[in-house]
């Protein structure tokens, strides 16, 4: 008899990482099959999809979001009655939650084991969230060490399953291999800066981030600073600031930009410092065993309502993983250039600091590297029969 297992995936992430789940259960279970929303990556592996992936994600603004909501509904009323009329041996949400729970909800309601596939950040922002989790969810798989003891005292069964970036990147990165690739020119400081991936972060930091720059070019004229920014639209926001603050000047030496379409992977591996957003970017940078600065700013209304939900004297996942400050956080006010770029050569320029950050970041990347793909698939065949 053909196993069939209900899946869905919200975005690009998701479909990663349902793939390779994918991929992991048909080696031990080559009958079964993936039924839902699937994207390019886990459709490759064999899932079929009853709707386009790229319906779950909502474009555009203010009225032009609210007008897809009903689509949007209806779909997930729609695939949960076909999940109803089709039961599957098991549900698989991965990430999306705000589509998922509720459809794991309706799901697990009508006897259908669900497993959820990523934690959402329950542990910094959102705990209220846990009573709605313990209704939808019969399995949470985490990538963090620490998430599981959070689901065991609200009686939600969870399973750390490691962090996929740990097993992509290596214990030892080549620093020099990502300075031959990008073709840098020889420079005594490299700092790779991430604005982050939306405009509306660009344009918060932006200024920050060159202001900061000329600061460090007045210790030390050949630094070199990699800019990785994924579209167009925020490479012309950070180009416009650039050349402002260029063409404004009286100094005759300037900082030394480089601009990438992309490759913040490889311009984090490459610098000796990241100065970075909070996000995904400060793992991949710990991962990486970059030192690194977390600054980050955001318009003073948002600042106060998200200084309110907050649980945690820390946003930067290294310093949330290690339970302490290993790198600096510059947050909102303490986030300016003279500040900024201070902090940036203290760290550099001291190697005790420096072998700490290396040796925390080692263990972790040792920790979060626990074969993903595998573990989550056998928390997964647990359920399948």
């Amino acid at each position: 008899m053909t196993l069939t297992v209900g899946i869905v995936a919200g975005e690009a992430s998701g479909d990663l990482l349902g793939s390779r789940l994918i991929r992991a259960l048909k080696k031990h279970r080559p009958d079964i099959e993936f039924v839902g929303i699937a994207g390019p990556k886990m459709i490759s592996e064999g899932a079929k999809s009853l709707y386009p992936m790229d319906k779950l994600s909502l474009h555009g603004y203010g009225f032009d979001v609210l007008k897809q909501i009903p689509s949007l509904l209806r779909m997930r009323r729609k695939l949960g009655n076909h999940f109803i009329a089709n039961p599957p041996q098991v549900f698989i949400g991965i990430d999306a939650p705000d589509f998922n729970f509720s459809l794991e909800k309706r799901l697990k309601k009508k006897g259908i084991s669900t497993i959820h596939y990523v934690s959402p950040s329950i542990w910094a922002w959102r705990k209220g969230r846990m009573g709605q989790i313990k209704r939808a969810v019969s399995h949470m798989l985490t990538l963090f060490p620490f998430e599981p003891a959070l689901y065991k005292d609200k009686g939600v069964k969870a399973t750390f399953v490691g962090h996929p970036l740990a097993d992509e990147i290596p214990l030892n990165p080549n620093v020099q291999e990502a300075r031959d690739s990008l073709r840098l020119t020889k420079a005594p400081m490299i700092i790779a800066m991430l604005p982050g991936s939306r405009t509306g972060e660009v344009k918060q930091l932006a200024e920050l981030f060159v202001e900061t720059a000329k600061k460090i070019s007045m210790v030390q004229p050949e630094a070199l600073f990699l800019v990785p920014l994924i579209t167009r639209e925020t490479r012309l926001i950070f180009e416009k600031v650039l050349y402002a603050s260029i063409n404004a000047a009286d100094e005759k030496h300037h900082p030394n930009f480089k601009i990438l379409f992309g490759h913040a992977h490889m311009a984090m591996q490459a610098s000796d410092l990241v100065v970075v957003a909070s996000g995904t970017a400060t793992l991949e940078a710990a991962l990486l065993k970059r030192p690194m600065v977390i600054t980050y700013r955001m318009p003073w209304f948002s600042w106060q309502i998200l200084k309110r939900l907050n649980y945690l004297p820390y946003v930067g996942l290294p310093n949330i993983l290690a339970e302490r400050f290993v790198v600096p956080e510059l947050l909102q006010h303490d986030a300016n250039p003279t500040k900024l770029a201070e902090t940036i050569l203290n760290i550099v320029n001291d190697k005790t600091i420096l072998n700490d950050i290396r040796t925390e970041f080692t263990g972790m990347h040792e920790q979060l590297r626990q074969n993903n793909e595998e573990k989550a698939a056998q928390a997964v065949l647990t359920y399948l029969s």
